[in-house]
């Protein structure tokens, strides 16, 4: 059996956007609370969750008691406007600060952003971008031949503080290659000899599992 991350996330909302995320985020060993209104997708949820619940978001006494303050992460994937302010609104009230919310649309996303989600998301509007550029740039990146490349903005890890490319050698270990660096704000290439700092940024590519692997530490 995989071991469990003791990272737990609370996601509300089982459409098929949050349905995905409970998945994949349980099979790579995260403890998962997943929950909805509707008993059929929490049932549905319950054979790859840590914990499965049936209940309205957006009743204040049935989410409070989810303790949703003791969550590490909480996604707010409903999808319907007026449903995912408010249940933002009442983890806001209960002291919830690690809110990731989707919005369906411009405004939406500045209502969420005002009432405190610290991240907004769109997945359908993320999702255009990714597919326009994958035919903008179709004579240069082909599926079938990436092998699942990806690009990612990840963070500068702990075990590649103070030590350079040379050193890490991302390359051989992970086979993740580090396409720039972000220092201050502002994006560079990378420079071999140069030491990361914490708050540094890092473009990288590479495969999800390699990526992943990295990641987890400097094996």
């Amino acid at each position: 059996m995989k071991k469990r991350n003791k990272e737990q996330i609370l996601i509300i909302g089982l459409g098929q956007f949050g349905m995905a995320l409970t998945k994949t985020l349980f099979e790579k060993g995260y403890e998962v609370i997943a929950v909805d209104i509707d008993k059929k997708l929490v049932n549905e949820a319950s054979n790859y969750a840590t914990d499965a619940i049936c209940l309205d978001a957006i009743d204040e006494i049935s989410l409070s008691k989810l303790s949703p303050k003791n969550r590490d992460l909480i996604i707010c994937s409903i999808g319907s406007r007026e449903p995912s302010i408010l249940t933002v609104a009442l983890l806001k009230q209960m002291g919830c600060e690690n809110i990731v919310a989707r919005a369906s649309e411009a405004i939406h996303a500045r209502i969420l952003k005002a009432i405190g989600a610290k991240c907004i998301i769109n997945p359908e509007y993320e999702y255009g971008k990714k597919f326009a550029h994958k035919i903008i740039f179709k004579s240069l990146f082909l599926d079938n031949n990436a092998d699942g490349l990806e690009l990612f903005e990840i963070p500068v890890q702990p075990f590649m503080i103070d030590k350079n490319l040379k050193e890490l050698q991302l390359p051989d270990k992970y086979n993740v290659i580090v396409a720039g660096v972000m220092k201050e704000n502002k994006y560079s290439r990378p420079i071999p000899d140069e030491k990361f700092k914490p708050g540094d940024r890092l473009l990288v590519t590479g495969t999800n599992d390699d990526i992943e692997n990295m990641m987890k530490g400097d094996n």
